[in-house]
């Protein structure tokens, strides 16, 4: 019996080998070409263009690791690596579910759109390509672009961690993380300074204002029609005057994620508000 015992550690000791060795030397190999891709915009579009040898990838492996990203996201200790130096009572404890369904239905609406390829997760690619939406309008000068990248990339790694494949942001982690950000100080102050760049790259005569029609190149960025943005321009506008400055848009932005007053007229900063 002994010596049977020993046969079978030893038999699945090395299929484990084999299994891995198979893994490691194709598998892998697949999925970090996955990482390999560059945006590119044509002025209208923009899309992730991914390098010539990438045409051999196994595209079955490719969606398996994507619904599987789907179905269980990236662990919540792996997507939290930054939230060690926070003072807040609420880090391990914030579940999203104690917030009114108004607030988790504004969350809901901001993931979509942050979902630019609309496959019900949010990833790295999709901030690039959201960001290349609005860099491609050409308003903003090569020292604002660069910093606007800069942030981006750096909203994404504090909020959710590492850029890799494997880290996708579903729903109920977005609304997750949200509650959690929103409940921390020192999260809260970091986690929408990438405002200012949107309006600046939507003020397109750099005056410091932006118009119903420079807020209608702000709708387009994030894939939304012009009847939305001016139904939404007009509800936004409080005192009239036409246009709205930097620090109107910033705050409305920022009010949107911080209120669940359903009377306030930031719920329509970033469009309709999602219905599921």
């Amino acid at each position: 019996m002994a010596t049977f015992m020993r046969l079978g550690f030893k038999s699945a000791a090395l299929s484990l080998e084999r299994n891995a060795a198979v893994f490691s030397n194709s598998s892998v190999q697949n999925y970090v070409k996955l990482i390999h891709t560059k945006v590119s915009c044509n002025g209208k579009v923009c899309y992730l263009q991914t390098f010539q040898d990438q045409r051999d990838l196994d595209v079955d492996r490719s969606g398996m690791m994507r619904r599987y990203s789907k179905q269980h996201g990236r662990p919540e200790r792996d997507r939290r690596k930054n939230y060690s130096d926070s003072d807040s009572d609420s880090d391990t404890e914030c579940k999203g579910y104690d917030r009114s369904e108004f607030w988790r239905r504004k969350m809901r609406t901001v993931h979509n759109i942050l979902d630019v390829n609309k496959d019900g997760l949010i990833s790295f690619s999709d901030f690039q390509l959201l960001s290349e939406r609005f860099k491609s309008l050409g308003h903003l000068d090569d020292k604002q672009a660069k910093e606007f990248t800069d942030i981006i990339k750096l909203t994404w790694e504090e909020q959710w961690g590492p850029i890799d494949p494997y880290n996708f942001v579903t729903v109920e982690q977005y609304l997750e993380d949200m509650h959690h950000v929103l409940n921390d100080k020192t999260q809260k102050k970091r986690a929408h300074r990438w405002l200012p760049y949107l309006f600046k790259a939507v003020d397109k005569d750099k005056s410091g204002f932006i118009s119903v029609n420079e807020f209608k190149l702000f709708f387009k960025c994030l894939g939304l029609t012009n009847e939305h943005a001016a139904v939404a321009f007009a509800v936004i506008d409080i005192n009239g005057d036409g246009k709205l400055s930097m620090k109107e848009f910033v705050n409305l932005g920022k009010d949107f994620f911080y209120t669940e007053d359903e009377s306030r007229v930031s719920k329509m900063f970033w469009g309709p508000l999602s219905e599921i």
